[in-house]
């Protein structure tokens, strides 16, 4: 009995002993040159005891950007046996350039990356061969499941392991674990608002011809924003293809950094101002010629249109160039000036973003003819973002919002500014209900729903072009801006399209707002204002 319990202990000794030499073998033997690689720190394996970057959700849970395994196959060269038959099948498994291969597997180092991010695919064919020298790892990497969605919001994680553009620029620290609680983000964005946004502006290339686009869809009590959709976008997992071919301006998001000179809807703006200084109503009335006459220049309305006499609602239902050139006149230019610094104009708008705001320094310098065609929204510029938020105040009865997109890290005491009265912001809206019902905006017109709205059409500066050159050029930029319902207004939607073939928004950029509103009011179950059965 005591030589059998002896017996056993001995062999499990020895079953013991081969299990640890066979792992030793492995290690030190046929896989020494990926741990030799680990251990000098060519690999750049994130370390366990890192903290994980924080992933980033959608309203409703969506995954926008996660992290992820990702095989990786690297070569060990002094190992690899016959370079030029081991170079053809990884060329072919891999989808790379043979050549490329075969000077990878000639380097005289003890690690060479061929590839990251292998398909499973890749991964299992690699797996299957398991050629001589050649070694797959795994190393953690941002993935972006939703693709090209929200792309110029998302930004990528660049190769250095900071962010770059959009949310992951700037709430880079946070999702890097440098702040107190969860470093996770969750959006306002609503997911199926941002495709049927995205959807409308892939369209519009197709139909109108744009050269760009940016659609904001966002809450006008609050700020916060539902959808920011661009066109054209890009693919944050391949970044590196769009740097690599010099594409860096798609990953601006032009919504929060470009300027552009909005036209005739900041007339809106404009009328704001003699409302607010009560001088003028929306029935006040003057007489147009067609023209009118600053120093030695001459402002036209569009297509050279005489009007004859017609009250402020009319300037706006048919966006009349001298009716806003007429309020303008009636403010002195340093009221002019303080209103639109008022609506936010002249400073960021505080969106969680990065973001640019232009100084304006040609507008501030005082000139008469400036101060004009400001008023029609010609020679003074801004961000799409900064529109939509000057409209906001319009919409929510005089308050300017700070706009927002992550929903757990808002403020939960934001500051807010009044900048027109309550009365004034319910004027403003009626006229703006009236360019829906009778004015240039009617193909923008749901039965059921009072929809506030302005549109816009404005030529693009030379300069705007990169052009050294005075003046302006044949090509336009279309703007509308609404919200609706438009005397309980839940949503605000900005559509700014670039160089449409049209010739004004009237046509391009209004059917998107209606298809866009009709999409919403299905999606929200927004009940109707009135019955349009019974309308007169």
């Amino acid at each position: 009995m005591k030589n059998w319990r002896i017996n056993l202990v001995f062999i499990f000794f020895i079953l013991f002993s081969a299990v640890l030499i066979s792992r030793l073998i492995y290690i030190q033997i046929l896989r020494a040159d990926f741990y030799k690689a680990l251990a000098q720190g060519f690999l750049n394996l994130p370390e366990k005891t890192q903290v994980e970057r924080g992933e980033i959700f959608l309203k409703n849970g969506e995954p926008l950007a996660v992290n992820k395994s990702f095989s990786l196959v690297f070569a060990s060269p002094p190992k690899v046996k016959n370079l030029e038959e081991t170079a053809e099948i990884l060329s072919q498994i891999l989808n790379l350039n043979k050549n490329f291969v075969l000077e990878v597997l000639k380097k005289e180092i003890l690690y060479s990356p061929i590839k990251n991010r292998l398909s499973e695919e890749e991964t299992q064919a690699l797996k299957n061969l398991n050629l001589p020298g050649i070694y797959l790892a795994e190393e953690k990497g941002r993935y972006y499941p939703q693709e090209t969605l929200a792309s110029q919001v998302i930004g990528f994680l660049g190769a250095d392991g900071i962010g770059q553009y959009g949310l992951e620029e700037y709430y880079d620290q946070i999702l890097r674990g440098k702040s107190q609680g969860s470093n996770d983000l969750i959006l306002t964005i609503d997911y199926n608002i941002q495709f049927q946004a995205e959807r409308l502006l892939e369209k519009a290339k197709e139909n109108l011809e744009i050269e760009g686009g940016q659609i904001i869809v966002l809450d006008p009590n609050s700020g916060k924003i539902i959808a920011l959709a661009h066109f054209p976008n890009f693919n944050p997992n391949q970044y590196q293809e769009y740097a690599s071919k010099g594409d860096l301006e798609i990953f601006r998001n032009k919504a929060t950094r470009d300027f552009f000179e909005p036209g005739s809807v900041f007339k809106s703006i404009t009328m704001a101002a003699g409302l607010n200084e009560e001088l003028i109503t929306p029935t006040t009335k003057y007489v147009d010629e067609g023209y009118v006459k600053i120093g030695g220049y001459t402002i036209y309305n569009y297509n050279n249109r005489v009007w004859g006499e017609e009250t402020m609602t009319r300037v706006l239902e048919n966006s009349i160039n001298t009716g806003a050139v007429f309020v303008q006149k009636l403010l002195p230019n340093n009221i002019f000036l303080d209103y639109i610094e008022k609506f936010g104009i002249f400073e960021k708008t505080g969106i969680d973003l990065p973001e640019s705001y232009s100084e304006n320094k040609e507008f501030k310098k005082g000139y008469e003819i400036n101060f004009a065609t400001a008023s029609f929204g010609q020679g003074i510029e801004m961000t799409p973002i900064q529109l939509a938020r000057a409209y906001s105040a319009i919409a929510n009865g005089g308050e300017l919002v700070t706009p927002y997109l992550v929903e757990n890290f808002v403020d939960a005491n934001p500051q807010r500014r009044q900048v027109i009265s309550q009365k004034t912001a319910s004027q403003l809206t009626a006229m703006l209900v009236s360019v829906v019902e009778n004015g240039s905006a009617r193909r923008a017109k749901i039965p059921g729903y009072y929809i506030a709205m302005k549109t816009g059409t404005a030529q693009i500066a030379f300069s705007a072009l990169g052009i050294a050159k005075p003046g302006y050029s044949e090509k336009t930029t279309q703007t509308v801006v609404g919200f609706f319902p438009a005397f309980s207004p839940q949503f605000l939607i900005l559509i700014k399209l670039d160089n449409p073939k049209t010739r004004v928004a009237e046509y391009s950029a209004v059917p998107i707002f209606k298809d866009l509103a009709e999409y919403i009011i299905h999606q929200y179950q927004i009940p109707p204002d009135y019955n349009p059965s019974t309308a007169l």
